[in-house]
């Protein structure tokens, strides 16, 4: 299998991640990167050797075979159509888009030039979730009928040194962190039909307590707490909470109950975790698959934890090759960004909305294919 060369365009923090988790992949190596801030690319080159390039030059570099865009949500449009109309393979970082259109626009594109869309979050091909994707498939739970998911915190203000376009539109708990929890349950249930929602903004001004800004106050322009039901096409009925309004929970879980047993799922936005089935009188605990869980790297704090943010890219670049369907597909981030959008709409309207696309879900990834995967080059 020939290695593709990949170009970065973004080097915010998010890209020292992918820079140093890449060594660990197969089937591709980041050779350049870019920014609009030229800073902050060379920064990320000096770090991480590779090269520091304009926007432009990596965009008509034809030794790029493809692009990571790392942008911030409302780039990831313009960026990825000027990657594809160069003729090259896109990556996004989550969320994929912020409109319907601009996906289904993305599409087009790329089909129209037989190129590959894929996007984040690929946390859903972690250990601890594919452990809970094979006990579906395999008919532990029985027929999912219902579950309930929620993400709370107190926000992006009191950790991120510059939160304020997470609380602009395009922002805002559902959008930034509900591509993980959707992209979780279509992946284990399928397609969402139709869903409701309610919103609320308590606070019009939030207090960033993160340095270097600490103390400065910042405008509130979106709901910062959102309350869903989503219907499945398969018929089940799942609420999902996503608030930044909330000082601490001990809930950051998603539960799916079927008619044999009831499962308790790891956080989704983590690879690992220890998948729980219960029947009503013996809880069963199951270790996540191996090879995508292990600890790998150091979080924020400091503490080694499992992290591997490429799996996507990697499973994506290998599908290339192979002429089959990667997992981290755009008619699937598209679908993830429908329901979202959905969710947004039905909480600004108080009215019932149903998606207008639908996906596939996609190929469940064995700890023998996750292993093929995860090759140092």
């Amino acid at each position: 299998m020939a290695l593709l060369n990949v170009g970065i365009i973004g080097c915010g923090s998010v890209s020292a991640a992918y820079l140093e988790l890449a060594s660990q992949f197969a089937g591709y190596k980041i050779v350049a990167c870019a920014d609009i801030d030229e800073s902050l690319s060379q920064k990320r080159a000096q770090e991480f050797a590779c090269n520091s390039v304009s926007v432009d030059a990596l965009l008509a570099d034809a030794s790029i075979d493809l692009i990571v865009n790392l942008t911030v949500p409302n780039a990831h449009f313009e960026v990825t159509r000027a990657a594809l109309m160069a003729g090259k393979h896109v990556y996004s970082e989550k969320p994929f888009i912020l409109t319907l259109e601009q996906g289904v626009a993305l599409r087009d594109i790329a089909k129209a030039n037989n190129l590959r869309i894929g996007s984040a979050p690929d946390t859903f091909l972690g250990g601890g979730h594919q452990r809970a994707r094979k006990l579906i498939d395999d008919g532990e739970v029985g027929e999912i009928v219902g579950g309930s998911c929620y993400f709370t915190s107190h926000g992006m203000e009191d950790w991120h040194p510059h939160p304020d376009f997470f609380y602009q539109p395009g922002g805002g708990p559902m959008l930034d962190m509900g591509p993980y929890y959707i992209s979780e349950l279509v992946q284990l249930i399928g397609p969402v039909k139709r869903v409701m929602a309610m919103g609320a903004k308590p606070f019009e001004k939030r207090t960033i307590t993160s340095e270097p800004r600490a103390g400065e106050q910042i405008d509130v322009g979106i709901q910062t707490t959102v309350n869903a039901i989503l219907k499945f096409e398969q018929g089940a009925q799942v609420t999902f909470t996503a608030s930044w309004d909330i000082w601490s929970s001990e809930n950051n879980l998603i539960e799916l109950h079927g008619s044999k047993k009831s499962m308790v799922i790891p956080n989704p936005n983590h690879f690992g975790g220890v998948v729980r089935l219960n029947d009503g009188k013996v809880d069963e605990p199951y270790e996540p698959f191996p090879t995508l869980s292990v600890p790998n790297l150091k979080d924020a704090y400091g503490v080694l934890a499992s992290n591997y943010r490429g799996i996507g890219l990697a499973d994506m670049v290998v599908a290339i090759a192979e002429d089959r369907e990667h997992r981290c597909n755009g008619d699937f981030a598209l679908h993830v960004i429908d329901t979202l959008m959905c969710i947004e709409k039905s909480a600004e309207s108080g009215q019932s909305e149903h998606t207008t696309t639908t996906c596939s879900r996609p190929d469940a990834m064995s700890d023998e294919i996750a292993k093929t995967l995860v090759t140092a080059k």
